[in-house]
């Protein structure tokens, strides 16, 4: 088991991982042109920002006051989401896609290496099935983005 302080901090890694994702999927859904790459980019933001409320829930009822509220320039480079800033310079669906599925893959690595953790039942519940929505957030980035790959003849 974890110290609380252990699980704390994984939480907050979490909270910032998720935030990053909610700032990433937001920036691309403002910017990508195709309707079904915006509606899933607008349903991935809602549901990073539903994530990282209920990880801060768990992080209160650890004695944690002041949860990560923000995300910081570091932890999006790391979490791969900095790299999508230059992919919307040409609204293009194909490369905010692909900056999207990168940035899903550094959340899946991220939630897979706090599932490796001895976590009481609870957290290891939430942290799971948030787990496992990312993981096929990140397939479906990768097969929109496929989908949208210019296809050259």
């Amino acid at each position: 088991m974890e110290t609380i302080t252990d699980l704390r901090s994984l939480l907050n890694d979490l909270i910032q991982t998720c935030k990053d994702g909610q700032e990433g999927y937001l920036t691309a859904a403002e910017n990508v042109v195709d309707e079904e790459a915006k509606e899933f980019c607008n349903q991935c933001s809602l549901q990073r920002a539903k994530f990282a409320g209920e990880l801060q829930s768990l992080a209160h009822e650890l004695g944690n006051s002041n949860p990560e509220y923000a995300s910081s320039v570091a932890g999006a480079l790391h979490r791969g989401w900095i790299n999508l800033k230059s992919a919307i310079v040409n609204r293009e669906a194909h490369a905010i896609l692909r900056e999207c599925e990168r940035g899903e893959g550094c959340a899946a690595e991220t939630y897979d290496k706090v599932l490796q953790h001895a976590l009481p039942a609870p957290i290891e519940e939430t942290v799971r099935r948030h787990a496992t929505a990312i993981h096929v957030a990140h397939e479906r980035a990768r097969a929109l983005a496929d989908a949208a790959a210019p296809h050259w003849v």
